[in-house]
């Protein structure tokens, strides 16, 4: 802290000299938020800011005169129901950087009571002075003071971590491209040491694979804008990919020097890292960018930005994807807040709806004080705009620099009117039987489409075959297609759809008009259509239901017939047969599994497993002696211990339990759906009475391996292993059908269906993860185990050459395993040059955003890939029981 003697003795800006105005200036620019400002804001701020000590008390309710920032010191801000302040509560605490009485840009009572701490030094700048600074530098201070509530950011390592990103960036290009940066001329006006917008995007572009587009890029280099380390030269707060000048803090001062050969090395080798991390927050700068700019501005571009980002918002969840968020994209904006004050205050009138982007917030109530904390993705303050009502709570920031998405009153009752406007609900004696909503996405190019939201199995099939696309190849699967069973069973799907298929030939109504004849045939030919497709994606799971071969069978039979006389149905004959012969050769062929127990089974010909198979399963006894049973594939628990017992001619009422290696048991519920797909790796299944329970212990081959393959292990090449373990990757995964995502999400016991394909997939990652751990930890040698990392990191990166991003996630986990990451002697050792791909690596794990760092990486490889599987099936308790998982995204095939 700068001692007071330091502060110009003369305090009265008008009798300020140069030399009080230079120390001023040095004083502020030790404080983080003031570095931010122009040069010649800050000029203005020394010319006309007060110095003084907090010797009074700013009452909540007092009209200001003044605006004031923390040099030094620390404050509480108390707030009271009441505006009396006996009763006030204390919030937060304001530290040095901090600012208050932005109230009094609108005459406004101060919010809040802020009480001094200790000896504090303030800046106080008048309102006469300060309305005139904002009015002036608005964009400039925006960023730093957002209405209702703002705050000046405090703390340092931020600040000289982004000059030490500037200073990287801009070495590396006067390194690299030193013609980049120089003197340009532009309406016969010179603009020193300056960048182009267009030429910086195309460097970064070049540099890494890790950044993915321009637009990558602008957001990059928007988050060294708004950090003051890149500013553009008329003092924009957004970057644009355009011929415009933006010159690097350092070359502000006209003598700034050149870096040395030392400086630019330095730079070289930090660079990967820095374009990493501007990598990673890139996107939330570019995003906040584009909800800064009013809303009647925003691009095309601009709107599915803020699309896929909303999509993937926990508060937005519930909503439709394609309905209520394209319009309202225009409403969207955004809100920076720091330490200070509440969002809002219980008691006031609701305003606006806020979902937090970035931070946290806790929700007050006056006389119960912190009842819920909220984070990332959450939402708040919706309930007083719809009931009209006053907040019902607090909200108060718990950390700095929280970020929200923010949309007004006004705004939020235009999205629901435009909700409504685009809904269309079909009624029958006075009940909605068919929900639908306009999908705004299709009407922006010229044609209109509905999406079903809710209604009747009979209605939403209607809806479909009068929808449907009669071009599309059969295998190709939709919605409809794939998720009917979730409401609609195969059985009842049959029947409706048999229902549909209109009218004999031998009719003699069929030939009473022309125009009924054109129906009849479309309609068979929609039926007919529908029934492939639905074939095409169900495949060997019909073998498992009567009603559906019955049904195929029928149909096969009532189109053999009509295409006799209709010719317009010749073609649907030979795909049809196909179908019908092909379900009848598969119905007589059964596929017995050897055996499942230790993790190290393989799939008999790499067929997918059928709910009919059967399989051999080792079920052991406390006294670590097993039977062998023969049970169906989707075997309950209770089937498996009736087996068991009268394997063992037992009496006794027997309990399943799963035990693990590290002797942690779970019980198998009885109605629990194909219960052998469910063990770990380790573990093992047991059957045993109640009163033995607790006597159960794992058994000895349940430790794992003792000693490492490493011998073995390095004569291998990397890629070969990777390409290996790629080719057993894929045919796990091609052995997973869609419907076991859906039993997965939704429950298997509801279905009475296996998931045993994608259990095994799932294994097969936990199994690579572990192999990881197991290799490094049993290798005693140090100059070994650097070897191991080494080759490990070598096989991910060949596996994410190969598509395989099950196994490069699964073996960077490994790696990051505390187990391994704990050997800081190991990855001492490691050569920078493998720190730097694992650091690039272990970014894509990256949770926030709902990982938008592996969706971003997804989105630019060309499919077919394998997909890192358990981050698809992310458990969400909001949606479903604990256990029950969620399928976030669709695997990209």
């Amino acid at each position: 802290m700068v001692a007071h003697h330091l502060w110009p003795s003369v305090c009265v800006p008008a009798e300020r000299s140069g030399e009080d105005v230079d120390i001023i200036l040095t004083r502020l620019k030790g404080v983080k938020a003031f570095q931010r400002f122009h040069p010649s804001l800050l000029l203005q701020i020394c010319s006309c800011a007060f110095y003084e000590y907090l010797e009074k008390v700013f009452r909540q309710g007092d009209i200001g005169t003044s605006w004031y920032a923390v040099l030094s010191g620390s404050l509480d801000v108390k707030v009271s129901e009441t505006a009396n302040h006996q009763d006030a509560v204390t919030i937060c605490t304001l530290g040095i950087g901090t600012a208050f009485g932005e109230s009094i840009l609108d005459n406004t009572p101060r919010h809040a009571t802020i009480v001094s701490r200790e000896t504090s030094e303030l800046l106080r700048i008048e309102q006469r002075e300060f309305k005139s600074l904002w009015e002036k530098y608005r964009q400039c201070m925006a960023g730093l003071l957002a209405p209702p509530y703002g705050a000046m950011e405090s703390g340092s390592n931020n600040d000289r971590e982004s000059l030490r990103w500037g200073k990287v960036m801009r070495n590396a290009i006067l390194s690299r491209a030193p013609h980049m940066i120089r003197d340009r001329k532009y309406h016969l006006k010179t603009y020193r040491q300056c960048c182009v917008g267009t030429e910086l995007v195309d460097w970064l572009v070049q540099q890494s694979t890790c950044v993915h587009t321009r637009s990558h890029a602008v957001g990059m280099w928007q988050a060294l804008l708004e950090e003051g380390v890149l500013n553009h030269v008329d003092q924009e707060l957004g970057f644009q990919d355009k011929y415009l000048f933006y010159r690097f803090l350092d070359d502000e001062e006209e003598d700034t020097p050149l870096p040395s050969e030392e400086e630019k090395r330095e730079s070289e080798e930090e660079l990967p890292e820095t374009i990493l991390f501007l990598a990673q927050i890139g996107p939330d700068a570019l995003l906040r960018m584009i909800l800064r700019k009013p809303p009647g501005q925003r691009t095309g571009d601009d709107l599915e930005i803020i699309y896929d980002e909303l999509l993937h918002i926990k508060a937005l969840s519930h909503l439709s994807n394609t309905v209520s968020l394209i319009p309202p994209l225009q409403h969207w904006t955004h809100v920076k807040l720091s330490l200070l004050l509440p969002v809002f205050n219980q008691g006031e009138e609701g305003t606006s709806w806020y979902i937090i982007q970035k931070g946290s917030v806790n929700v007050v109530i006056y006389g119960k004080g912190v009842v819920c904390t909220l984070h990332e993705g959450d939402d708040f303050g919706k309930l007083a705009l719809v009931t009209d009502s006053a907040r019902a709570a607090s909200i108060v920031l718990r950390e700095d620099n929280c970020h929200f998405l923010r949309v007004d009153k006004e705004d939020f009752n235009r999205i629901l009117r435009d909700v409504e406007a685009n809904t269309v609900r079909l009624k029958e004696h006075e009940q909605a039987v068919l929900v639908l909503e306009k999908s705004p996405r299709a009407s922006t190019l010229g044609n209109i489409k509905y999406t079903v939201m809710s209604g009747t199995p009979e209605k939403i099939l209607d809806h479909f075959l009068e929808t449907m696309r009669m071009d599309t190849h059969h295998a190709d699967p939709d919605d409809f297609v794939l998720m009917h069973c979730v409401f609609m069973p195969n059985s009842q799907f049959c029947q409706l759809l048999m229902a549909q298929y209109p009218f004999s030939p031998s009719d003699s109504l069929l030939f009473h008009s022309q125009e009924r004849l054109e129906y009849a045939v479309t309609s068979k030919r929609r039926v007919l259509n529908l029934a492939l497709r639905w074939s095409a994606v169900h495949t060997h799971h019909l073998q498992e239901e009567q009603a559906a071969l019955t049904f195929l069978e029928e149909l096969y039979g009532s189109v053999s017939s009509d295409s006799r006389i209709l010719r317009a149905l010749k073609d649907f004959v030979p795909d049809l047969e196909k179908v019908v012969k092909l379900h009848i050769d598969v119905k007589s062929q059964k596929v017995l599994l050897r055996e499942f127990s230790n993790g190290d089974e393989r799939l008999a010909q790499k067929q997918p497993i059928r709910n009919c198979d059967e399989i051999l399963l080792k079920v052991y006894c406390s006294d670590h002696t097993y039977t062998t049973i023969r049970v169906a594939v989707a075997a309950t628990g209770r089937e498996v211990t009736s087996a068991v017992a009268d394997k063992l001619a037992s009496n006794d009422d027997l309990l399943l339990v799963h035990l693990s290696s590290a002797g942690e048991k779970q019980m198998l519920k009885p109605n629990d759906v194909s219960v052998f797909s469910t063990l770990s790796i380790n573990g093992r299944m047991f059957a045993c009475p109640r009163d033995q329970l607790n006597a159960l212990t794992p058994l000895p081959d349940q430790e794992g391996p003792s000693a490492g393959s490493m011998s073995s292990f390095e004569l291998m090449s990397s890629k070969d292993l990777a390409y290996q373990m790629t080719l057993y990757d894929w045919e796990l995964f091609s052995c997973v059908h869609e419907h076991e995502l859906l039993y997965h999400t939704f429950g298997r016991q509801s279905f009475r269906r296996t998931t045993a394909n994608l259990d095994l997939f799932l294994r097969r990652f936990n199994q690579v993860q572990l192999w990881v751990v197991t290799e490094v930890c049993l290798c005693g040698q140090l100059s070994k185990r650097v070897q191991l990392l080494k080759k490990f990191i070598k096989i991910a990166a060949h596996c994410r050459e190969f598509k395989n991003l099950n196994s490069f996630f699964a073996i960077i986990m490994g790696m990051s395993n505390p187990a391994v990451s704990r050997l800081t002697q190991t990855w001492e050792k490691l050569p920078s040059k493998f720190k730097k791909f694992y650091a690039e690596f272990e970014s894509m794990m990256d949770p926030s955003r709902n990982h938008r760092a592996y969706r971003l990486t997804v989105t630019k490889i060309e499919p077919p890939i394998i997909p890192f599987m358990p981050l698809l099936l992310k458990a969400d308790d909001s949606k479903h029981h604990p256990g029950s998982e969620t399928l976030q995204e669709s695997a990209v095939q």
